[in-house]
């Protein structure tokens, strides 16, 4: 049995930069890191003589004779893609609910990719299965998403990723021990909105708005600079990197209507009230989390005032998806 541990992740800066729409013209940057949530997938060989050709386990259970179609997209585009013949019996697990902003389906489709790799011995490299996933989602799906959740899924680690044209991408993975990343780790929450959401459906949507809305996005773009400069930087300042998150969130919500709503509206504006120095709310919006930077001495009274709704502080993780058991 495989079994491979892929992390989601948190975006900061330079969200909806990383779609070929907007890079391929004017070039792109994103701030993310990967968190100590993740995302769990076994895979093993399914013999005939079990009666189904394919056993699938998430939050649904598919029992797949053969030449009968796979329901889950993911799984279906994954073998299909590898031409997986042989049966397989698949189980999912998360630590944090799917459609919530922290890229679980990227997280998916690699962990998967990841297990295929190892059965089949194929020896991909981390580049290769967040190429691969990107594919399946962007040409394969015909999903309305961007580059950086299948690199980052894939890489692991906190990491400046800049999107050239032609679809090329560089990871520049930064030091997870530094004084600066340690300071921002220690300074972060995670909140629970209480929403789920489909967020290929409001990234369609805003996809059509991006270019339109050229200004906004180039204003974001600079934000994205100042924060890497401050990330190398020696004299990293929690305090402006926060109201830097601020600022891109209030650009963000900008750019279509569906961003956010009253609910996210009023939880934002709570946290800022409670200490929080600032924030932004994960993923495509509609819903999910909201990151909130709380200075660490301030996170307990944070914490108390927000008790209302699902909080955890969060670590980064270093690895990128991994195998766990062979």
């Amino acid at each position: 049995m495989i079994i491979s541990k892929t992390p989601f992740r948190v975006s900061f800066f330079g969200g909806g930069s990383d779609h070929p729409i907007w890079f391929n013209e004017y070039g792109g940057r994103v701030i993310s890191a990967t968190i100590n949530k993740y995302c769990y997938i076994s895979c093993r060989n399914l013999k005939p003589f079990f009666g189904n050709h394919h056993r699938l386990v998430y939050s649904k259970i598919e029992n797949i004779k053969p030449n009968q179609t796979i329901k889950h997209h993911s799984i279906r585009a994954v073998f299909n893609f590898f031409k997986i013949k042989e049966g397989i019996e698949l189980h999912h697990d998360g630590d944090l609910p799917a459609r919530t902003g922290i890229g679980s389906s990227s997280s998916f489709t690699v962990g998967l990719i990841n297990c295929i790799d190892h059965i089949y011995n194929l020896k991909l490299s981390k580049k290769k299965i967040s190429d691969y996933a990107i594919h399946i989602e962007q040409n394969i799906l015909r999903e309305s998403v961007g580059c950086q959740d299948q690199i980052a899924a894939s890489y692991g680690g906190f990491n400046i990723i800049d999107f050239k044209s032609k679809n090329k991408y560089i990871v520049k993975k930064q030091n997870i021990n530094s004084k600066s990343i340690l300071s921002l780790q220690n300074s972060l929450v995670l909140c629970f909105s209480g929403i789920t959401r489909i967020s290929n459906k409001i990234e369609k949507k805003k996809l059509e708005y991006i270019k339109r809305n050229k200004m906004t996005m180039l204003e974001m773009s600079s934000i994205t600079n100042e924060a890497a400069k401050m990330i190398k930087g020696e004299n990293f300042d929690l305090k402006l990197f926060g109201s830097l998150m601020k600022e891109t969130w209030k650009l963000k919500n900008s750019l279509y209507q569906t961003v956010s709503n009253h609910k996210i509206d009023d939880i934002y504006s709570k946290g800022i009230k409670s200490g929080a120095l600032g924030g932004k709310l994960l993923g495509a919006g509609g819903g999910g989390f909201i990151l909130f930077i709380v200075e660490n001495e301030k996170k307990n009274y944070f914490l108390k005032k927000m008790n209302k709704l699902i909080c955890t502080p969060i670590n980064f993780d270093s690895h990128g998806t991994k195998i766990i058991k062979c």
